[in-house]
C-alpha cells in the first residue's frame, strides 16, 4: 500500500471512529455523539467511511475520493446544523438574557476535531487515479 493510501486509509478510520466521539455537551449532564445528534445522519457518515475504506482497499481510488469529499461535505454540514441548532434552540423564550444563559450551557466536545480530520485526512491523501503511466486497474 502506498504512503499516500495508507494515511487516507487511516482518515477513514478516524472518520469512522470519530462518530462515536462526544460532540454535545447539553447542560452538563449528559454527551452526545453524532448518532445521539441524529441517528441516520450518523448511519450514513458511517457507510461513506466504509465505503471509502473499500476503495482503498480495492485500488479504487476514485471511488475512496468521492467518499472522502462526500464524507467532508457530509461532517461540515452536520457541524453547520449543530451550530444553527444551538444558536435556536432557545428562541422561544421572549427572555433574551434567559435564552442567552441557556444557550451557553450547551458545550462543543472535542469529538469535532477527529471528525473533520479523518475527513480531511482521506481527502487530502488520496492517490492519484493512475500509477505513472499505468491505470490502477487493468481491463485485460
Amino acid at each position: 500500500m502506498q504512503p499516500k493510501a495508507f494515511l487516507s486509509f487511516a482518515g477513514f478510520v478516524i472518520l469512522m471512529a470519530a462518530t462515536w466521539c462526544p460532540l454535545l455537551r447539553p447542560f452538563g449532564i449528559l454527551t452526545w455523539d453524532l448518532y445521539a445528534l441524529n441517528k441516520p445522519y450518523g448511519m450514513v457518515v458511517l457507510l461513506i467511511a466504509v465505503v471509502g475504506i473499500a476503495g482503498i482497499v480495492l485500488k479504487q481510488y476514485k471511488v475512496s475520493r468521492m467518499a472522502g469529499f462526500i464524507g467532508l461535505v457530509l461532517v461540515t454540514l452536520v457541524y453547520i446544523a449543530a451550530q444553527m441548532k444551538v444558536h435556536t434552540t432557545f428562541s422561544f423564550i421572549p427572555f433574551k438574557g434567559m435564552a442567552g444563559f441557556l444557550t451557553k450551557l450547551i458545550k462543543f466536545q472535542w469529538g469535532w476535531y477527529p471528525l473533520f480530520a479523518g475527513a480531511v485526512l482521506s481527502v487530502l491523501f488520496n492517490p492519484k487515479y493512475t500509477e505513472g503511466n499505468k491505470p490502477v486497474v487493468s481491463l485485460k
